[in-house]
């Protein structure tokens, strides 16, 4: 909110929102609204410790202290308040020693003889953070942990339990080593470590995804992209970066999981028309944070939620998607205006959602063969709470602009499908395309280098009957790249593959293909740009045959 022009919220200045009252408040509501279903952490952002001009505070051992007219009492009166409602407290710093910290390197480090500002940085005193606003630390001097333990033991002695450490890198638009902030993340846990007080670390913002180990290593969870807030008149926009997160999480989908989750940032969908946002924008946005396991935070105004924001933040059934432990969903078709997303549950049951990303409404289609299973599946409409009973092979809903629906699916027999490797001398590969070593990859092969014309061409692909075909793509793409798709030499359709996170990775997205009865081929073109690798293609048959020829086999999955 204090990032907000909407009338009334920031009636002091700019970013003037956050004070020791409205915090309460706002922890007093989440007491008594959103704290049964399962929301604990009442966490303050940036500006704690500057007044309504962005003046910055630092007690005598240069850590952030709290503005006295922002926070009065101090920190530790607002975290006693909160831990008296059952609930827990969060707290917030830059990365790395602000400048205005510094004074002239004579202060000295808390509980550390001999160290002063000085010490724990380096001598030219470089720059860091996605602002530039703070001095890089030098972790070669012992000096600069200590000012790192030094500002984790405060946050403890305050009874704080999370900490978002902001504008870390490589990330928030800068690299370069200056901007290479792990030893800052590693050196936070150590210290963390030492408090003996549990908190966790929560990293920001648009981290960089090469170093998605380092983040899981030392840290509890990290935002994988810019503030969603837009910084305007209302708290979002859908299309200021509420819409980013659907070309953005799918890299990171296989990042996550138990003991560190990719963050979305704040799930601001409660206020109506302060959201700025639809009702679909609204109910779309928290499917995309629910099924991706993102950390659910909102940062809305908690005193005044109304019903259908409270709707979609206590929603039972999509929290359980949220919490239940299993991997990100990330998108089962090529990625476009109408798109599905999905993953399997650690029950067997499948999280299955389909979003219409169009300015006009649209229908959207799952296909039950893009998930590995076909015939009858039990379906469940999650938002509604209404079982749809069996659904056979598919579901279709008709969404309007920005739209989506989210089921889960029990699914019926598991499809049998016959497979075919790129690499297989049967196709024929032109242009730069060849044939490349991939670890991820069904028999360890791959076809790659498909630019400005490479192109791969699978023949003798064989079904029995004439149709619409679900055709099973792996393929594995460090970023999203788009590929020229045809049967039969019949029309391409140009498609979007999502990213599959790095190039050590496969995914597979179902493409619909029409496919006549007997032999047919299927070709990607690159065209006159850069395609994605591709190492297999599948397509499901229904029966159990075995064929000799040593491209082609069937499995069932």
């Amino acid at each position: 909110m204090q990032s907000s022009k909407y009338p009334g919220l920031n009636p002091d200045g700019d970013y003037s929102y956050l004070t020791e009252a409205n915090v309460l408040r706002q922890a007093d509501a989440l007491a008594a609204k959103l704290k049964p279903y399962g929301y604990e952490y009442v966490n303050i952002d940036a500006g704690w410790w500057r007044d309504n001009a962005w003046v910055p505070r630092f007690d005598q051992y240069a850590r952030q202290t709290p503005d006295p007219v922002r926070f009065p009492r101090g920190m530790k009166p607002v975290a006693d308040h909160i831990h008296a409602k059952g609930l827990k407290a969060g707290i917030y710093l830059p990365v790395g020693l602000e400048k205005e910290a510094y004074a002239g390197g004579a202060a000295p480090i808390w509980n550390a003889p001999g160290c002063t500002t000085a010490d724990i940085v380096h001598q030219d005193l470089r720059t860091t953070n996605g602002w530039d606003s703070a001095y890089k630390l030098n972790f070669d001097n012992p000096c600069a942990q200590r000012y790192i333990d030094s500002q984790a033991q405060m946050f403890a002695d305050w009874g704080y339990d999370f900490l978002k450490l902001d504008g870390v890198g490589p990330g928030s638009f800068k690299s370069g080593d200056n901007y290479d902030n792990v030893a800052d993340v590693a050196a936070w846990q150590k210290a963390i470590a030492t408090t003996g007080r549990p908190i966790h670390l929560e990293l920001s913002w648009s981290l960089d995804i090469n170093h998605a180990a380092d983040w899981k290593r030392y840290s509890n969870g990290w935002r994988i992209d810019t503030d969603v807030e837009c910084y305007c008149n209302t708290l979002v926009s859908w299309e200021n970066s509420v819409d980013d997160r659907f070309a953005d999480a799918p890299a990171w989908s296989r990042k996550a999981g138990p003991g560190g989750w990719n963050d979305l940032d704040s799930l601001n969908v409660g206020n109506g028309e302060m959201d700025g946002l639809t009702k679909a924008e609204r109910q779309s946005y928290a499917t995309l944070w629910a099924i991706s396991k993102s950390p659910l935070y909102t940062g809305d105004d908690l005193t005044r939620l109304d019903d259908y924001g409270l709707s979609l933040l206590t929603n039972r059934e999509v929290i359980a998607i949220d919490q239940n432990g299993g991997a990100p969903a990330r998108p089962v078709t090529p990625t476009g205006d109408q798109q599905v997303w999905g993953a399997k549950n650690p029950d067997g049951s499948y999280t299955v959602a389909l979003f219409n990303l169009a300015d006009a409404p649209a229908s959207v289609t799952a296909h039950w063969a893009a998930f590995g299973f076909t015939g009858n599946a039990s379906v469940r409409d999650v938002w509604n709470g209404r079982n749809l009973g069996p659904q056979k092979n598919r579901i279709t809903a008709a969404l309007p602009a920005h739209g989506s629906r989210l089921f889960t699916v029990r699914p019926g027999a598991a499809l049998a499908s016959t497979s075919y490797e790129a690499e297989s001398a049967a196709n024929t590969l032109s242009g730069n395309a060849s044939v490349g070593g991939c670890d991820a990859c069904s028999g360890g092969q791959k076809v790659g280098n498909l630019y400005v014309g490479g192109a791969l061409r699978f023949n003798d692909v064989t079904v029995q009957t004439d149709g619409i075909y679900t055709v099973a793509v792996s393929y594995v793409s460090g970023d999203a790249r788009s590929v020229n798709v045809s049967s039969n030499s019949g029309n391409r359709t140009y498609l979007t593959f999502p990213s599959t996170g790095d190039w050590g990775t496969a995914e597979t997205v179902g493409v619909q293909l029409a496919l006549k009865a007997g032999t047919n081929t299927i070709t990607f073109d690159s065209g006159t740009w850069y395609s994605p690798d591709i190492d297999k293609i599948a397509i499901g048959t229904g029966w159990s045959v075995w064929r000799s020829a040593s491209h082609q086999h069937t499995v069932c999955r």
